[in-house]
């Protein structure tokens, strides 16, 4: 867990001659270790009221009423505040926008990869510990539905390419905070998996277009490649495609597996989940 942090901090600062890298490192490493320290408090807790930091061992007595309701509830919220920290939700998101100071093909590393799926899995990984402290399981969903709404929101007004890919990071990610929050783990897995691909190709695609343009990231003084790159154009276009979630591409297979699941967990919670998702995926359009 914590040299997937060292790998981030290590390729966004590649470029140590330009201070802009070297902050957004630093930035990048200090926010995950708020994230790291609750998760070691939540650790320590671990081992002082099981006596064991293995799995089975810890699974066993959140689930058998072993533990109280109080240490279940702060195990798990420790374990989601490194998730947050990890996969850049709100509150702790600022930042992945800095890490595209690194070179592109490490954004497409970090947002495919290493360090933002990481929380996604953790949730997954520990999920007996939250279906046992299902209030945290919830704010879990709710940050998500609010990471994948504001982010995309933000990524409206970026005139930064890569900025813009990488907020629309911190959406999907969002989605796969939805689906771990309402117990569609493998939704959230898949959409992990699935978002990868199309995350990596995203971003190399752009970095080939500033290649091309000789460093240049600004989208208002783009346009007209298609015929000069035309096969970057229609990569590009494959990524767009499949991150909006349109039917065929991988992205809609497991976004809408994730909204199916908002619908059929029904109640409050599942109808504003489904509408917030929808409404998020038409921002993402």
């Amino acid at each position: 867990w914590g040299l997937v942090g060292l790998a981030s901090y290590l390729l966004i600062g590649f470029y140590h001659d330009r201070s802009s890298a070297v902050d957004a490192a630093k930035k990048a490493f200090v926010i995950n270790t708020i994230g790291d320290a609750a998760m070691a408090l939540a650790l320590f807790l671990a081992i002082a009221k099981v006596g064991s930091l293995d799995y089975s061992t810890v699974f066993d007595a959140a689930q058998s009423g072993e533990l109280s309701d109080t240490v279940v509830t702060l195990l798990a919220l420790g374990l989601l505040a490194g998730a947050v920290a990890k996969s850049a939700q709100i509150p702790l998101h600022t930042w992945l926008p800095d890490a595209m100071e690194g070179p592109t093909p490490v954004s497409a590393l970090i947002h495919a990869a290493t360090m933002v799926t990481a929380g996604v899995y953790l949730i997954c990984r520990t999920h007996l510990i939250f279906q046992a402290a299902p209030d945290i399981q919830h704010l879990a969903a709710v940050l998500g539905l609010i990471t994948l709404l504001v982010a995309g929101g933000i990524a409206l007004v970026q005139w930064d390419i890569k900025r813009v890919i990488a907020y629309s990071t911190m959406s999907q990610i969002g989605y796969m905070f939805v689906g771990a929050g309402i117990g569609a783990y493998p939704f959230a897995m898949f959409h992990l998996v699935t978002h990868a691909f199309f995350k990596a190709l995203l971003f190399l695609a752009a970095g080939l277009v500033i290649h091309r343009l000789d460093g240049e990231q600004d989208i208002r003084k783009m346009g007209g490649l298609r015929k000069s790159m035309p096969y970057t154009h229609a990569t590009f276009l494959i990524g767009s495609l499949a991150l909006v979630g349109i039917p065929i591409f991988a992205g809609f297979w497991s976004k809408d597996a994730i909204l199916a699941s908002a619908l059929a967990y029904g109640g409050g919670l599942g109808w504003v989940l489904y509408v917030g998702g929808l409404i998020g995926a038409l921002l993402t359009g």
